[in-house]
């Protein structure tokens, strides 16, 4: 089964705020122009396979989902956004290495769990 997928303004709600009461997700917010986004993209879809489930990572373009973008006031790609039961519990911003994106998922997963 796959654990990322694409995500628009259409199906926001049910694939990023609805979910997350089921699953931890990490919405990804970058665009292809975004060499860190290039560079993080595959480190988090490679981390979302590797968990099994355990998160799920939602893939947002910002180029055409600018109003996500703007909902999440980002201010730089990519930015990354942890929801959990619906509600946004953290972030980070830019490209980051491993040990940090599994530290923020394994926390992320734990205070899931915890709720």
């Amino acid at each position: 089964m796959k654990h990322n997928y694409d995500v628009e303004e259409a199906n926001f709600d049910e694939l990023v705020v609805a979910r997350s009461h089921e699953v931890p997700v990490l919405l990804d917010i970058g665009a292809e122009w975004c060499s860190p986004c290039r560079v993080l993209g595959p480190m988090l879809e490679k981390l979302s396979a590797e968990y099994g489930g355990k998160f799920e990572l939602a893939k947002v373009d910002a180029d055409e989902n600018m109003k996500i973008a703007g909902r999440h006031k980002v201010k730089g790609f990519p930015t990354v956004i942890a929801y959990s039961r619906g509600q946004e519990i953290d972030r980070f911003h830019s490209a980051q290495p491993l040990h940090f994106l599994r530290s923020f998922i394994d926390k992320l997963i734990a205070q899931h769990a915890a709720q």
